[in-house]
């Protein structure tokens, strides 16, 4: 892409003109509509809160648009689709880690949801998904991330490899040993 130069910014500074800006913004739009949904069903897997997994798919995508044309260049046109999921990825870490740093307390004084978000009502009353969702809660976090990329967004292994940063033969053994202690889990609690 050709850039025009910025004489506020410093020499090596550039910004797109108003054609490739509008070219960029349209092409991110693509990838927010085309993934909105993969990256806030993973954030929701990894907080198991709403609002909060709202609040990191927002700013997954605040992110990525910041350094979406980079992306684009260094993705070499392979997708972006694992890029987006690590950008989530890292941000729910650093919320877990931000939690544990200042725990929450629950408000007393809270009134009853009205009506439960449609993605809550799915997961009511599924016994068995909520064994699997408590049993997840025990494996490490790069198993429990991998079974979550694998199986709730249907991410291929060289998907999976690229959002952990791994080898494809890493991240087929990662898998591998996630499912088999999965299973010990929920054998245990049975």
């Amino acid at each position: 892409m050709a850039y025009a130069s910025s004489v506020a910014d410093g020499p090596q500074a550039t910004i797109p003109t108003g054609a490739e800006k509008a070219e960029m913004d349209a092409a991110f739009e693509q990838l927010y509509r085309d993934h909105l949904r993969d990256v806030y069903s993973y954030a929701y897997y990894r907080v198991g809160n709403h609002h909060d997994a709202e609040d990191l798919t927002e700013q997954a995508f605040l992110q990525a648009y910041r350094h979406f044309d980079r992306a684009r260049n260094e993705s070499n046109g392979r997708p972006l689709r694992p890029w987006l999921i690590r950008i989530a990825h890292n941000l729910a870490s650093n919320f877990h880690r931000d939690r544990a740093r200042r725990p929450q307390s629950p408000l007393d004084n809270s009134d009853p949801i009205a009506a439960p978000h449609p993605t809550e009502r799915v997961v009511e009353g599924r016994a068995e998904l909520k064994h699997v969702m408590d049993s997840l809660e025990h494996l490490p976090d790069d198993r429990r991330e991998a079974l979550i990329m694998r199986f709730a967004l249907g991410m291929d292994n060289r998907e999976i490899a690229r959002a952990l940063g791994r080898t494809d033969g890493a991240t087929k053994v990662l898998i591998h040993r996630a499912i088999r202690q999965l299973e010990g889990e929920m054998a245990d609690d049975e």
